[in-house]
């Protein structure tokens, strides 16, 4: 073939290399507009095992590679003036200008014809087969042919420069500065002898307050010089085109045009701060190599690798966005404590968990536990903070309500009521999860009327019979067992008269349907019935009915009452501007789109006893443009915490067919630590959280108070007193007919946990600087 690669950077070069060690007789050219030594930036950063990939796929620029690289394995976070090292990560830096030149030699050697300073205009001229266009972050390529490849360019708002030192770093560094306008932040690594990269960063705030956007490249460098004189230790900054910009998240909706493909950072963008736009970029070099040696056709290599390499691009960018986020909102965690900030830099990614942390750096996990219980006992709880429980095992408290753990069973629809009344099967559902030990344990929404429910088979609370068979259960749960139980409450709203869950999610009903109401009308689906607006008078009776179902959970002697405003029913539909386009004087601005849900947990609050605690479940984002945003969500929780409530229960959209949540683990947890540290009220998490090790990430990095979990209870009844084995937590209740089943199961998960992490440990390779540092020993 005759293969073009417009771009000399990392991607386009590796890419031309592996090619041509595959198939000599490929005429492959390398068009660069810039100087052979040309290069901006200082050092990059790439994992162990990118290292390995890096051996397996061309070992000769392997070997001069790594001959230049500056190995470390520990992180280190500096913060209000304490330090935390934590070890086992396997990194390494080199030099950019480094690495250019040695592929460029590699290239060379291999007969790739490299063209320095050569600007195309037209890619048709090139007489290709193979078009390569890896020009870049500002790829001229990319934003010709923008509407085809669908590209999104999101500027982040934080501004960043690349700067480097002098100064020797045997660390992967993070330091955490605050000055009189605002926090700074550097990102630091050294990549070769006697010189380091400084990544400095702040919000767009702080850099108006401190005249950076008033500043030559020479002054602020001085300015980042004497916020960090006593990390730099009297070593220099120095500049190399280091301009504060914008980073820009770059997504393609597609890849590949004709006989071109995207690559690198043209293709999409990863943020410095998980280290990976090298990596990245090198690696679609080699899955685009992949690509043509298992399929030796253009339009078959490039269609192979435009649907194979897209999960991993996203699941990396994902990573970075997650990442990128926590960095931009540092504010919101600049309260806390130095060990449970440093716990939040290291997980904020979620690819490092508790457990992991707790295998690799386990005095630093022994401190968070510390600090953990500390907190815990100054709430008021006589707990042990020399040898504590894990955050998961340490009680909260919600007004006089007490859960003995952080686990929640989330409430989880069973559609398989009759006429609304709970049955057997819900008996042994909540008294069986109950017996396996969550702290808190929530019903399905329960529905305030006929007309409230999603389906036929939802439960309900608006009559005797009802009321009677919830006492049954919620008696059970109290005889036999410490959980706490939560009575949610709700309307289905336009959601309505909908068919079960297996026939059809949130599909209407083909007979049998009952009318349905909702803030505006507006059908859920095209299809579905279309609700009528709700008027002032049918509204009065919905918050009677809501009161009525107070009262009578009440009398059913619930711990907890929480109130549906979430997931597109009768109340969501309020808050969301998406459902909402009324004119009167419950729509247009959110604090009108309040006023309603506000008189229904008004009303429910003052039925409720003053003692017991009461929570409310929102949306914080429709995960659809114009819907509800994350500052709404505080904004909302702020609202519903100055009328009384103890807890916001935090789930995500739901709310109109068009949504696209980005799924992921633990996936709606930022909207829970942006509530609880902006909003200060006490939030519960939810939403792809399917382990112990999780919940415990999650609590001790501050962004949640309770940890709900559904499909993992479904399966498993019993999983928290697993989980209670597995960290040896010795306070967990258990009934004593199940006694000698959770002792056995204490003594066998000491021995399993044992056996795992000794597995863990010996079949972790070493890392290279781990290596390094045994060879010169």
């Amino acid at each position: 073939m005759k293969i073009a690669v417009i771009g000399g950077g990392p991607a386009g070069l590796y890419f031309a290399i592996l090619m041509k060690k595959q198939d000599p007789g490929h005429a492959i050219t390398v068009y660069e507009r810039n100087r052979p030594d040309d290069t901006f930036g200082f050092g990059v950063v790439f994992s162990d095992a990118t290292l390995d990939n890096f051996e397996a796929y061309d070992k000769p620029s392997y070997d001069r590679i790594t001959r230049e690289f500056a190995y470390w394995d520990d992180i280190d976070i500096h913060f209000k003036g304490e330090s935390f090292r934590i070890g086992g990560n396997g990194f390494c830096g080199c030099s950019r200008r480094t690495l250019l030149l040695i592929l460029q030699e590699r290239a060379r050697e291999l007969g790739i014809a490299l063209v320095f300073e050569s600007e195309i205009d037209d890619e048709r001229a090139l007489d290709a087969d193979l078009v390569v266009i890896a020009d870049g972050i500002n790829s001229r390529f990319r934003a010709r042919h923008e509407d085809h490849f669908g590209t999104q360019v999101d500027l982040r708002p934080n501004k960043f420069t690349w700067m480097g030192s002098t100064k020797p770093l045997d660390a992967f560094t993070f330091i955490f500065r605050e000055t009189q306008s605002g926090p700074f932040i550097a990102h630091a690594y050294q990549y070769e002898t006697g010189r380091s990269t400084w990544v400095f960063e702040t919000d767009a705030q702080t850099f108006e307050r401190a005249g950076l956007d008033r500043m030559d490249e020479a002054q602020s460098a001085a300015l980042m010089q004497e916020i960090f004189a006593d990390a730099l230790d009297g070593h220099p900054v120095i500049t190399n085109r280091s301009i504060w910009r914008n980073f820009p998240m770059i997504r393609n909706a597609r890849w590949v045009k004709d006989n071109m493909v995207l690559l690198g950072d043209a293709k999409a963008s990863a943020h410095f701060s998980i280290g990976s736009g090298t990596k990245l970029a090198m690696e679609d070099a080699i899955h685009l190599y992949e690509c043509f040696r298992k399929d030796g056709s253009v339009a078959g290599a490039l269609d192979r690798f435009e649907s194979t390499r897209r999960e991993e691009t996203e699941k990396t960018q994902h990573a970075a966005d997650v990442s990128l986020v926590w960095f931009e909102h540092v504010a919101r965690f600049w309260n806390f404590h130095p060990v449970q900030f440093a716990f939040g830099v290291m997980t904020r990614a979620k690819a490092i968990t508790y457990d992991n942390l707790r295998l690799r750096a386990p005095e630093f996990v022994a401190a968070i536990d510390r600090h953990f219980a500390q907190q815990v006992r100054e709430a008021g709880f006589d707990v042990d903070t020399d040898n504590p429980q894990v955050p998961m095992f340490q009680p909260f408290r919600l007004r006089e309500m007490v859960v003995q753990n952080r686990a929640v069973m989330s409430p989880m629809c069973m559609y398989s009521a009759r006429d609304g009344l709970p049955g057997d099967w819900h008996m042994v559902h909540y008294g069986s999860r109950a017996i396996g030990g969550p702290g808190l344990m929530f019903t399905e929404m329960t529905c305030i009327s006929p007309q409230a429910r999603i389906t036929p088979g939802c439960t309900g609370l608006w009559n005797d019979a009802q009321q009677e068979a919830w006492t049954r259960i919620v008696d059970f749960v109290h005889a036999n067992s410490q959980t706490k139980i939560c009575l949610q409450l709700g309307h289905a709203g336009r959601k309505g008269a909908s068919k079960l869950m297996w026939e059809g999610m949130d599909r209407p009903l083909e007979e049998g349907a009952w009318d349905i109401t909702s803030a505006s009308p507006i059908p859920y689906f095209p299809d579905s019935q279309v609700p009528r607006e709700i008027s002032r008078e049918e509204m009065d009776a919905v918050t009677a009915q809501f009161v009525a179902a107070t009262r009578r959970g009440e009398a059913c002697g619930f711990d907890m009452l929480e109130l549906h405003c979430a997931h597109g029913y009768l109340l969501a539909s309020f808050l969301s501007p998406l459902t909402n386009t009324r004119k009167d004087a419950y729509g247009g601005s959110l604090e009108n789109r309040l006023r309603f849900p506000l008189e229904v947990f008004t009303a429910m609050r003052e039925a409720w006893p003053a003692h017991k605690p009461m929570s409310v479940r929102i949306s914080a984002t429709d995960w659809v443009e114009g819907g509800i945003t994350g500052e709404d969500a505080v904004a909302i929780a702020e609202a519903f915490a100055q009328a009384g409530v103890d807890l916001v229960d935090v789930s995500t959209g739901q709310t109109v067919r068009e949504a696209r949540p980005i799924f992921g683990r633990m996936f709606q947890t930022p909207f829970s630590d942006q509530i609880r540290n902006e909003a200060h009220v006490a939030t519960m998490c939810v939403g792809n959280i399917t382990d112990a090790d999780q919940v415990n990430t999650i609590l001790a990095a501050g962004r949640a108070d309770l940890v709900a979990l559904g499909r993992p209870y479904l399966t498993n009844p019993f999983f928290t007193m697993q989980a209670a084995a597995w960290y040896q937590a010795e306070n967990m209740p258990c009934p004593p007919q199940y006694q000698p089943g959770q002792d056995q199961l204490m003594r066998n998960a000491v021995r399993e946990r044992t056996d795992l992490e000794d597995l863990r440990i010996r079949g972790k390779p070493k890392t290279r600087a781990e290596l390094k540092k045994q060879a010169a020993g």
